[in-house]
């Protein structure tokens, strides 16, 4: 037989991708509100706060409470939201985030999609009050299509990340 294959059998995994997949996912899904779509309103998800709420609600101890400023960071650099702004509400969600995985005691997903619901409605709302707030108050509701999208396609997001979680780990 000319061909073999190696057993995968107590191989590791490549830690290089165990640590880089999950923040390269991120930045990914942050990069995607720089396409240039054109609307009148705002209407894409915010594809990078799904990404980490979705590892993050995966894998809990993964990011420490920390990580939400520099993924927020990269993410104000492609939304074309003021600076600082993701920074803080993200931060704001990891906070957030870790006080409810102290206090509980295990979750199921449709626990998760309301976490992850209630933190993209305030991630969405913070950052159109950072915007302009007096003007802004009078109009969150140009927000509802963009909360509806980014709630019903949170599943996807998630199911998507736990595809991509188990490649990650896998030898």
């Amino acid at each position: 037989m000319a061909w073999s294959r190696q057993s995968r059998i107590g191989r590791q995994p490549s830690q290089l991708r165990i640590k880089l997949v999950p923040p390269i996912t991120v930045v990914l899904g942050s990069m995607i509100t720089a396409l240039p779509i054109i609307t009148d309103y705002p209407i894409l998800p915010p594809m990078g706060l799904l990404a980490v709420l979705a590892w993050r609600l995966i894998r809990p101890g993964f990011w420490p409470v920390w990580a939400g400023f520099p993924l927020g960071l990269i993410d104000d650099i492609f939304s074309g939201q003021p600076f600082g702004s993701a920074v803080l509400l993200w931060s704001v969600v990891f906070i957030f985030l870790e006080a409810i995985d102290r206090k509980a005691v295990s979750r199921d997903y449709w626990q998760d999609w309301l976490i992850a619901s209630i933190a993209t409605v305030f991630v969405l709302i913070g950052g159109m009050l950072i915007v302009d707030f007096q003007t802004n108050m009078l109009r969150l509701d140009l927000l509802v299509p963009q909360m509806l999208l980014s709630i019903l396609l949170y599943p996807f997001v998630a199911r998507l990340i736990g595809a991509v979680d188990n490649w990650r780990v896998a030898s």
